[in-house]
């Protein structure tokens, strides 16, 4: 079983940061990709970010590159999004997931995962 827990959200003037945490319980986590999603009040879920097993690759939404940078810390079980130069329109509650696998194919949807934290909210003020 794998367990994932977010920390790191709250609410934020535009322009400025943020750092998501994601912990990580179960012996597969460094065997795993990592991804970040959102969800805004009233949308569907989107992909924002993956890294895979080693963190050697990452990918992001075409919307977020430059502004989000996603990490991994394999020896402490976490996965982190950096959040710099935040707009209104990133509000949302903010997802980790573990992947199936190494570095899924369709990591960009949520059948590329099979484990998810409970959200953190991230509130961007104008």
């Amino acid at each position: 079983q794998v367990q994932l827990v977010e920390s790191g959200g709250g609410l934020v003037q535009a322009g400025g940061s943020l750092r998501l945490s994601c912990a990580v319980s179960g012996r597969t986590f460094s065997s795993r990709a990592m991804g970040w999603f959102r969800q805004a009040p009233g949308n569907e879920r989107e992909f924002v970010a993956v890294i895979s097993w080693s963190g050697s690759t990452t990918n992001y939404a075409d919307s977020l590159k430059g502004r989000f940078t996603v990490s991994r810390d394999n020896a402490k079980s976490t996965v982190f999004l950096q959040m710099n130069n935040l707009k209104p329109e990133d509000t949302a509650v903010y997802y980790c997931a573990a992947g199936r696998g190494r570095f899924p194919l369709n990591y960009d949807g949520d059948q590329g995962y099979d484990y998810w934290g409970q959200g953190t909210q991230v509130t961007v003020s104008s």
